[in-house]
C-alpha cells in the first residue's frame, strides 16, 4: 500500500519561503511522477509541478514559475516542493499525490492521480 505524507506548510510572511516535503512510502512503480497540487478556499484544486522521477523533467504551472521548484532525494523517496517569493495568492492546502508512469502532455489533471497525501496548510499573510 503506497502512502504519501507531506509536511513543511506554516505561515509564512509575503517574499518568504518555505519548503514542503512528500514522503513516498510502500511499494512503487519502479517509474513513477509526483504531482503537486493546491487548493485555496472556494477555488478548484490546481495542478502546479508534476515530476518523473525516471528522467527528473519537471512542469511547472505558469502561476509558479520562476518561484517554486521541485527536488527528489530518490534515497529517502522524498520530493520537495521549495517555494520562494511567496505572495498571498499562495494561500492554499498543498497536496501531493503519486501516479505510475511520466508527465503527460497535460499533467495537472487532479483525476489522473489516484492516490493522494492527507494535504498541508499554507498561509502567506503579513
Amino acid at each position: 500500500q503506497v502512502q504519501l505524507v507531506e509536511s513543511g506548510g506554516g505561515l509564512v510572511r509575503p517574499g518568504g519561503s518555505l519548503r514542503l516535503s512528500c514522503t513516498v512510502s510502500g511499494d512503487t512503480l519502479d517509474y513513477y511522477r509526483i504531482g503537486w497540487f493546491r487548493q485555496a478556499p472556494g477555488k478548484k484544486r490546481e495542478g502546479i509541478s508534476c515530476t518523473s522521477t525516471t528522467d527528473g523533467n519537471t512542469y511547472y504551472a505558469d502561476s509558479v514559475k520562476g518561484r517554486f521548484t521541485t527536488t527528489t532525494d530518490n534515497g529517502l523517496k522524498t520530493n520537495y516542493l521549495v517555494m520562494n517569493i511567496l505572495k498571498s495568492e499562495d494561500t492554499a492546502d498543498y497536496y501531493c499525490a503519486i501516479e505510475g508512469g511520466f508527465c503527460p502532455p497535460i499533467w495537472d489533471l487532479e483525476q489522473d492521480y489516484h492516490k493522494w497525501g492527507q494535504g498541508t496548510q499554507v498561509t502567506v499573510s503579513s
